[in-house]
């Protein structure tokens, strides 16, 4: 199935790029990211910077870019069956156009990549065609906040995206 991710949410100010691989099904369903109930990222947001999972969608995604945070995918698009990101066909990936988003995003301090098949994807598919200064900007890969990453418990998961985000994190 052809999964199409969506446009990133940020302000021409954020400091801090939250990147993903590309939405799953319940995500694509609902046009929202992180939608899957069993996702911990708006649970891990809501204590980081006020974006819980009981407040609607645009407040949110209003609560991340209020506190400088983008967010968005690798992919603008991929084949995929089922949500997992062990299931998208690498050979069919067409990735978001990074080199515009940094343009009109040039405060970006940090890359933090929900997961390690996002920092991959990152790797492979889009550090190849950034300009030098681009490839500089520091990266740090946190993890899943994915239901399938149910080897560490959300309380860890908190505290390894809290230690990495602190300096970014306003309240």
């Amino acid at each position: 199935m052809k999964c199409i991710g969506f446009p990133f949410v940020a302000r021409a100010n954020a400091q801090l790029l939250i990147l993903g691989s590309l939405p799953g099904e319940e995500s694509l369903r609902r046009q929202q990211y992180y939608a899957k109930a069993g996702n911990s990222f708006w649970k891990i947001m809501g204590m980081l910077v006020g974006a819980s999972p009981e407040m609607i969608y645009e407040k949110r995604l209003r609560q991340l870019t209020n506190n400088g945070i983008a967010l968005w995918d690798v992919c603008a698009s991929a084949e995929r069956i089922g949500s997992l990101d062990s299931k998208i066909q690498v050979s069919t990936i067409k990735e978001n156009d990074f080199v515009s988003f940094f343009k009109t995003h040039k405060y970006i301090k940090l890359i933090a990549f929900n997961g390690q098949p996002a920092e991959k994807l990152f790797r492979q598919k889009v550090l190849p065609h950034l300009p030098p200064p681009l490839t500089l900007i520091p990266r740090v890969i946190l993890p899943s906040t994915s239901p399938a990453h149910a080897a560490m418990r959300v309380q860890e998961k908190l505290f390894k995206w809290r230690a990495a985000l602190a300096p970014f994190i306003k309240n």
